[in-house]
């Protein structure tokens, strides 16, 4: 069925505030999943609002709690989750990281003790709405192995940027570094769907098409090595500089109950015009090569951001259970 994102937000919020968020986390955590929904990132939106609100209810987050914000230098800001979501944290920290990029032309902001972020491009464009650029990091429950491995070790640790233009994004890029998101196959097991090749191993490292043997072996880095480098420079930015968990120490994100997520995110905010006031400029030059060939295009450069989106009925129904 037709549903409005307004409406999303606001049944989202519902859910979320019955099993236990306080209103500013929810306000926050809401916004997030509508904003998924807009974008058509259907694997960030209402698909994880059950989950959000089961480990409300069996403490696996605290979705009351206050974020703490720390300068512990000049350019680095801290948000401390405490255990609770991404989302209140990245927003109790991010004013504090503008006006400090804007000081200083570039700075840290370290997300620490969080929820899983979801989309992390959610955040990064955030950064960019106020003028800078932004690069953000973030690791997850351990899913990919090593190139010629068969035993699960990083998250699918997303990389996202976001570069600030005129009138919105100019350049916006959110992606896994794994070849996929693991929720592409769960959905693909729960549709009796095969997947493509390249995308998993089974328990013996031999790639496959079946989503349950990959579900039980491994997800693959995105570009083999290539992506692997990336995702092991996420996991040291996203757990290594906040002081949250390895991949490795984290249960499946959606498993009900046990431990607090405890991830981190790590965000570079950059003022454009620290160095020289060309920077439009240079990108500009790109755009228009790139924007020359027929077919091809600047990420993000076609986003859609829709009003009311196509919902599922049997998890609308859901959603809305979840509110009442």
């Amino acid at each position: 069925m037709k549903i409005t994102v307004t409406e999303i937000e606001a049944q989202s919020r519902a859910a979320l505030l019955n099993h236990g968020a306080g209103a500013t986390q929810a306000a926050a955590v809401a916004n997030a999943v509508a904003r998924a929904e807009a974008l058509g990132n259907v694997i960030c939106g209402l698909y994880y609002l059950e989950s959000y609100c089961t480990q409300l209810s069996s403490g696996r987050v605290n979705g009351t709690v206050t974020p703490e914000v720390s300068r512990p230098r000049p350019g680095a800001i801290l948000a401390d989750a405490k255990y609770g979501f991404a989302q209140p944290a990245f927003a109790a920290g991010l004013p504090e990281a503008v006006a400090a990029g804007l000081e200083n032309g570039v700075v840290s902001l370290a997300v620490a003790h969080a929820h899983t972020c979801t989309s992390l491009g959610y955040f990064t464009e955030q950064i960019a709405a106020a003028g800078l650029i932004g690069i953000g990091f973030t690791n997850a429950s351990p899913v990919v192995a090593p190139p010629g491995g068969n035993k699960r070790v990083i998250g699918t640790n997303p990389i996202a940027m976001t570069v600030p233009g005129d009138d919105g994004p100019a350049m916006h890029f959110d992606f896994s570094t794994s070849a996929v998101a693991l929720g592409k196959i769960t959905m693909a097991k729960t549709a009796g769907e095969p997947i493509p090749l390249g995308w998993a191993v089974d328990e013996n490292g031999a790639p496959t098409t079946d989503p349950d043997a990959a579900l039980k072996g491994a997800l693959v880095s995105a570009g083999g090595y290539k992506g692997w480098g990336f995702g092991l420079m996420a996991e040291l930015l996203a757990a290594g500089m906040t002081g949250s968990v390895n991949s490795l120490d984290v249960a499946g994100l959606k498993v009900a109950a046990g431990k607090p997520h405890d991830l981190g995110q790590f965000y570079i905010l950059m003022d454009p015009g620290t160095y020289h006031d060309g920077f439009a400029d240079r990108f500009v030059r790109i755009a228009e090569a790139v924007t020359a060939q027929e077919g091809a295009r600047i990420p993000g450069a076609d986003r859609h951001v829709m009003t009311e989106v196509d919902v599922p009925d049997a998890l609308w129904d859901l959603v809305c259970e979840l509110g009442n």
